[in-house]
């Protein structure tokens, strides 16, 4: 009989079930407007039955279509606005939705927007860009998380924590990080007291690619859940870094008429 710490740790199949259909809306965007039940299969490594099971189950609740010639699934207006009543400002209006297309069409680049979730740094947004290298963002999707530390989004959404309680998030980030993972606290508390002056971050966009990113917090957010977007971009794009400053800012001042505070590449903090 297994003991009851590793039963109490084990998710349900509630649990279970909850993730699988977020999994499966998450699949969807710009590259990826329709899936079958092997796609989705294939992504999240599920059983195939039951993700067939599941998929029939969102058709019914009105979440998703299905195409009886193709037998392939895509999302239902349903699925797009159950939530959106409860936001408000930019996430209501669409105007981050607009930032994103404006940015993914101005750049060619991959866009991406970062929440919080308790110590991790979650891609709540994902938008493939159509000349951006598949290399550098192979795997990455929507929904990934990772540790703050690990990436240049992380830092930037940690360095909004009022101190003192940052320092202690600092300390319990460098405490649980694997030993390659391990940091200088003095350095990070540094690097995010920038972040925090400037609003903006360069560096490695983490969650195991091999991509660059320059991001920046959406002006106007709750300081409970701040939001930051980013424009990604790996090695061979030959992208540079001042003109997409200047584009990401350009862009946030015109889609949510607040601007962010001024700032230069060379003065960024840097995430190596």
């Amino acid at each position: 009989m297994p003991a009851a710490s590793a039963v109490s740790k084990a998710p349900s199949n509630k649990a279970k079930i909850a993730r699988r259909v977020i999994e499966v809306l998450e699949y969807f965007d710009d590259a990826h407007r329709e899936a079958t039940v092997m796609d989705i299969v294939r992504r999240y490594d599920r059983p195939q039955s039951s993700t067939s099971e599941l998929l029939s189950s969102l058709v019914e609740l009105g979440l998703l279509y299905k195409d009886p010639n193709s037998r392939s699934y895509s999302l239902a207006p349903r699925a797009a606005l159950i939530g959106a009543a409860g936001q408000s400002g930019v996430i209501r209006d669409g105007r981050l939705v607009g930032l994103i297309d404006r940015l993914a069409a101005q750049t060619g680049l991959s866009v991406a927007v970062f929440g919080r979730v308790a110590l991790k740094t979650q891609i709540v947004s994902w938008h493939a860009g159509p000349r951006a290298s598949a290399k550098a963002v192979r795997g990455i999707y929507g929904g990934l998380q990772e540790p703050m530390s690990d990436g240049a989004p992380g830092w930037l959404l940690l360095s909004t924590v009022d101190q003192p309680r940052r320092d202690g998030v600092v300390r319990r980030l460098n405490a649980e990080a694997a030993d390659e993972r391990k940091f200088a606290v003095a350095d990070m508390s540094a690097k995010l007291d920038a972040c925090r002056d400037s609003r903006h971050v360069r560096g490695k966009l983490g969650f195991g690619s091999q991509a660059d990113v320059v991001a920046a917090l959406l002006p106007g957010q709750d300081e409970a859940h701040p939001l930051a977007i980013g424009i990604v971009y790996g090695d061979e794009d030959r992208v540079s870094r001042d003109s997409l400053l200047r584009c990401l800012d350009d862009a946030i001042a015109q889609a949510l008429g607040e601007p962010v505070s001024d700032s230069t590449v060379e003065k960024l903090p840097t995430a190596a």
